[in-house]
């Protein structure tokens, strides 16, 4: 466990396949049509799934790159807050998907990306101390 916090970690490469894997799950979740997306019956379920998406996303970007320098931490939570926004324009651009782009979905995608840098940071030093 201790090599997956550690920047020579000899499972980078594994790391860089599940968060391209992520990525893509995410790309695919938030582009499928409106009409094909689950209704559930859960309060904020919309955010909680963008939240998640987004401390998967930079949790599993820092094990593809694990450095906890403050610049390459405050740097993946651009990443995250660019790619969120993102997704919520062209949502909100492509007629098609039946979708708007939310601001909400946005500030739960940032949230969820420091939530995922903030756990990377813990358990790297967690396990540093040991």
């Amino acid at each position: 466990m201790r090599g997956i916090f550690s920047p020579t970690s000899p499972y980078t490469k594994q790391a860089r396949f599940i968060a391209v894997l992520w990525t893509l799950l995410i790309l695919a979740g938030c582009f499928m049509p409106a009409a094909n997306v689950p209704r559930v019956d859960v309060p904020l379920a919309d955010k909680w799934v963008h939240f998640t998406f987004f401390a998967g996303f930079t949790f599993l970007w820092l094990c593809a790159k694990p450095v906890t320098k403050p610049l390459w931490l405050f740097s993946m939570l651009s990443m995250g807050v660019a790619f969120g926004s993102l997704i919520e324009l062209l949502q909100g651009a492509i007629p098609t998907l039946g979708r708007a782009a939310e601001v909400m979905d946005a500030v739960a995608d940032s949230i969820g990306g420091l939530i995922g840098i903030t756990i990377f940071a813990v358990c790297g030093a967690v396990v540093r101390h040991r």
